[in-house]
């Protein structure tokens, strides 16, 4: 049980981590984000090929892998005190994870496509990536964050009854999970990126250092 604690606490750290180099990745280094034209959009990965493959396998593929370890790390620590809630967490957060790996290789493999394409036809180029995209960013939680706000709700939730963790921690799980949820609300969709991408940066960077074990005692300490 401790090696699995201390891999999810890593875990945790490292989709902090992830949601950092998306931000700074996508919002300063590619900067395709406000392009409304189809065409400059593909120009854009055309020129960016690489950093995009890599900064999606970081942020999406990787991200979701390192989820799997985190939620199961999680139900190990709340199943004595909270069975249901663990459970069905666990259930929905394995659920994330794989939609999101699953949004990460639609993306990668769809820009390969697009990219070829591009050269003989720039127009039709930009049309296949728009139905790409869409298909990428709606598994990746760009129209609403409900798998990873349930999950984040039910797993504090969990915490809470099963007197595990701060709770101050536990109340800001429920209240980014909160956040998660309405952001499926159309009018208040930039809620995701202001306070549930945001917040969960906090959050998961307070769990890792919660739930990472803590160094055993030297053989001296434990007999002085």
């Amino acid at each position: 049980m401790k090696n699995l604690q201390k891999m999810g606490g890593i875990a945790a750290l490292y989709e902090a981590l992830a949601y950092v180099v998306g931000i700074v990745g996508y919002l300063l280094v590619v900067g395709d984000v406000g392009l409304v034209d189809p065409v400059q959009k593909v120009t854009s990965l055309v020129d960016n090929q690489a950093f995009i493959y890599i900064l999606n396998l970081f942020t999406y593929i990787v991200f979701g892998l390192f989820l799997v370890v985190l939620a199961l790390a999680l139900y190990e620590r709340l199943k004595v005190g909270s069975p249901v809630l663990a459970q069905i967490a666990t259930a929905i957060g394995l659920v994330w994870a794989c939609v999101v790996i699953a949004s990460g290789m639609v993306a990668n493999v769809g820009m390969d496509a697009v990219i070829d394409l591009y050269d003989q036809d720039p127009a039709q180029a930009a049309l296949t990536w728009l139905a790409i995209d869409s298909v990428a960013l709606g598994l990746g939680g760009a129209g609403g964050e409900i798998l990873g706000g349930i999950w984040i709700l039910l797993a504090s939730w969990a915490a809470l009854q099963a007197g595990e963790f701060p709770k101050a921690l536990n109340y800001l799980g429920a209240a980014i999970g909160v956040v998660g949820l309405i952001s499926v609300v159309p009018v208040l969709g930039e809620l995701r990126g202001l306070i549930f991408g945001l917040g969960q940066i906090v959050w998961f960077v307070w769990l890792g250092i919660v739930i990472i074990p803590r160094f055993p005692k030297t053989t001296l300490e434990e007999h002085s």
